[in-house]
């Protein structure tokens, strides 16, 4: 079974955020996180086990990760649900383990 753990540092807020995805045995992809930021722990009350292929296949904005992130975050500029996407995708086996970056100059 696939699992992952991603570390989020979201930047100016210096919020981190450890978001852990494994997958179940039904193909389900589980998260549990864990963050410094309270918006973030609200929208990881709300998500379910989600099967990663439907998110990978998904626009952005029919995911589940980032319609509740749109009710539950206050700052679209947030990375967190971005880390969130990736961890499901690499726990579903659907992509390597590689670090994402964004540099800002």
């Amino acid at each position: 079974m696939g699992e992952c753990k991603a570390t989020v540092d979201a930047g100016v807020c210096k919020m981190i955020t450890v978001i852990k995805a494994k997958m179940n045995d039904d193909g389900y992809v589980e998260l549990e996180i864990e963050s410094d930021c309270p918006n973030i722990l609200r929208l990881s009350w709300v998500l379910e086990p989600e099967f990663a292929f439907s998110v990978v296949e998904s626009p952005m904005n029919a995911t589940q990760v980032y319609k509740t992130a749109s009710e539950e975050l206050p700052h679209a500029a947030c990375p967190v649900p971005s880390g969130i996407i990736k961890a499901i995708e690499v726990a579903g086996e659907l992509g390597i383990k590689r670090d994402v970056h964004i540099k800002i100059e």
